[in-house]
């Protein structure tokens, strides 16, 4: 009994032996048979790279300002008697303002047009002398021929005749003096009257009938054109070479969303600004109707150029992207295998990328899905973007 049971118990360990061995070799011939079947596909987007006609220019941020304001000041110093006008309403060139009072300024020319009355009446005294005179020489002369007179006599009325004439043109000029003086007077007058110097918009009204203004001191009113504005930005100098007048500037403002004005490049400035190495430009912009406002801040582009031919991927392709160094990576796909490519990068317009080298027009790169991929993974394409 003893014997069998041993017996019997080898053969149930053999059993189990034999069994371990055949389970262990089944394990590795699976894991064998999967890495022969190897990673599946990965489901990616792709686009094929095209190329375009791109526009280049220089992002620039600016504020807008009126080409014609100015602030209205009264030339003679008074009282604010009149005032025309308030805020906010049109005026034309050379309309009325306000009014300074006047009494002084009339009462100068009052005087004056009596002093220049005065001064012709003493011309006409002078020259009633003066011809007087005039007769007086030629009958001393003709008396002086005839050995009537003596010398010393036609002398004498010489003297009278030249004293006459010198009486003359001092009255003259004393006619010119009080007639300059009534123009005087009638200026100051004339300016007391704050006029609009342009076509515009009265922005700001500083003034109301009763105040005290004095000559070329306080500012009565701010008169704003805006139908022709400036927009002053600032190009950094190492674009500044690409900028030049007359070329095409585009602009958006938070004021209008939604809306695209336009404008042109008038003056360059010559010098770059020390503190942070930018040349300040000027662009034109044309506001009728006006909707645009002086202050306004804005983001625009500078146009500096168009080029055709541009080979470009979206910007999502990158997997990374040196800007400053103009280098990146993208997966380009080679019969389904993706392949990892260092390219060179260029301009970048809108959502867009040019490609300088490290990739050919027409061939398919990744442009979702790449997180999944590695170099040289399959993958399957579920969707070719810009495809019909």
């Amino acid at each position: 009994m003893n014997r069998k049971w041993a017996a019997g118990l080898a053969l149930a360990a053999a059993a189990v032996l034999s069994a371990g061995c055949g389970g262990q070799g089944g394990a590795v011939d699976g894991k064998a048979a999967r890495e022969g079947a190897g990673k599946p596909p990965v489901a990616v987007e792709a686009a094929r790279a095209e190329t375009n006609e791109i526009t280049e220019g220089i992002d620039v941020v600016g504020t807008l300002s009126a080409r014609f304001q100015t602030e209205a000041k009264s030339e003679v110093g008074g009282t604010v008697v009149e005032v025309y006008v308030t805020e906010w309403v049109r005026v034309k060139k050379g309309d009325p303002l306000a009014k300074v009072d006047t009494r002084e300024a009339e009462a100068m020319r009052k005087r004056a047009e009596a002093s220049v009355e005065m001064a012709k009446a003493g011309l006409l005294e002078a020259r009633a002398a003066a011809n007087r005179a005039d007769r007086e020489e030629e009958r001393a002369r003709n008396l002086k021929e005839a050995g009537l007179v003596t010398r010393q006599n036609l002398d004498d009325a010489l003297t009278q005749k030249e004293a006459a004439a010198a009486r003359v043109a001092a009255a003259k000029a004393q006619v010119a003096v009080a007639d300059e003086d009534v123009l005087q007077a009638k200026t100051r007058i004339s300016k007391a009257v704050i006029r609009a110097p342009f076509d515009g918009v009265v922005a700001e009204r500083s003034v109301s009938p009763g105040d005290v203004v004095g000559e070329m001191q306080k500012v009565v009113f701010r008169i704003v054109d805006n139908r022709l504005l400036d927009l002053t930005v600032s190009v950094p100098s190492g674009e500044s070479g690409a900028v030049r007048v007359g070329q095409a500037l585009s602009f958006t403002t938070d004021a209008l969303p939604g809306k695209v004005f336009a404008g042109k490049v008038k003056y360059i400035n010559p010098v770059v600004n020390e503190a942070d190495r930018s040349a300040r430009v000027v662009a034109e912009v044309r506001n009728v109707p006006e909707a645009l406002r002086s202050g306004m801040f804005v983001k625009g582009r500078i146009v500096t150029g168009k080029r055709h031919d541009v080979l470009q991927v979206p910007r999502g392709t990158l997997l990374s992207w040196d800007v400053t160094a103009r280098k990146g990576e993208l997966f380009a796909l080679d019969n389904d295998v993706a392949r990892r490519r260092t390219v060179r990068t260029g301009a970048v317009s809108g959502d867009l990328v040019e490609i300088h080298s490290g990739l050919a027009k027409g061939e398919t790169v990744v442009t979702r899905g790449a997180f999944n991929v590695k170099d040289g993974d399959r993958v399957n394409v579920t969707r070719v973007n810009g495809d019909k």
